[in-house]
């Protein structure tokens, strides 16, 4: 495999650690290069690594660059300093330190699904990969994380006032969805409703994966069902390279 290049990016007090992932053959180019954006808790950039999704991409000819967000991973610091709105704008700066081509592929997991669709109001954005994604209320949006933010998003299906519905009914380029059958965190209902609600989209589709939960549906499918995740490999790919200048 190609070498991979880490990389530091100045945003306000902090260093967010990432690193670019180039495609098989290529010397730092590759005809797709997707933004990869992590999900919370315990996620950081390395999730994608360690659940088989970026060598998968690596190995198909897809550039990847990814960072942790502030919180988590080598960029580290505490969680209060970011928000949801922090958080997109840190994927902004990583964008423009690092000159992401447009239009861009983005992968958002879980909580980055939600800062992958925001990016598409300020950004031309041709393919949006979301992997079991949660969305959030705008009252949620500028909160810093901790017991405030927890108490806005825990109130009974909060994510139903969400602004993703209005953001992908614009979105022109091409979607993939991928939802766990089993996911605890993110009701189905979540991803059914983006799929109806990105009607402008150049494709859409979703892709429930049998007795997946929302921490394992990447492990379980490379360590367990190799062909199913090559397959599911398939679509991610021609999701990403399908996608072209938006007008």
């Amino acid at each position: 495999m190609p070498a991979i290049e880490t990389f530091d990016v100045a945003y306000e007090n902090f260093t967010l650690k990432g690193d670019f992932h180039p495609g098989t053959g290529t010397s730092g180019t590759s005809a797709c290069h997707a933004l990869i954006l992590h999900g919370a808790g315990g996620s950081s950039r390395a999730t994608a690594s360690r659940s088989g999704l970026r060598p998968a991409l690596q190995a198909r000819g897809v550039a990847s660059t990814s960072f942790d967000c502030i919180g988590h991973g080598e960029t580290g610091g505490l969680l209060q300093y970011s928000s949801l709105s922090s958080r997109t704008r840190q994927a902004e700066a990583v964008i423009a330190a690092r000159n992401v081509p447009e239009p861009l592929v983005i992968f958002g997991s879980s909580m980055g699904a939600y800062n992958a669709i925001k990016l598409t109001q300020t950004h031309k954005v041709g393919a949006l990969i979301l992997i079991v994604p949660g969305v959030y209320e705008p009252a949620a949006y500028d909160v810093p994380f901790g017991p405030q933010f927890s108490e806005i998003i825990r109130r009974d299906r909060s994510w139903a006032d969400s602004d993703a519905w209005a953001i992908l009914s614009e979105f022109t380029g091409n979607l993939l969805i991928i939802a766990a059958e089993h996911d605890a965190v993110i009701p189905l209902e979540i991803p059914e409703q983006l799929l109806l609600s990105a009607r402008k989209a150049r494709s859409r589709q979703l892709r429930v994966v049998a007795g997946a939960d929302h921490q394992h549906l990447f492990p379980l499918l490379s360590q367990e069902r190799p062909d199913e995740f090559d397959e599911l490999m398939g679509l991610i790919v021609e999701c990403a390279q399908g996608s072209s200048p938006q007008p």
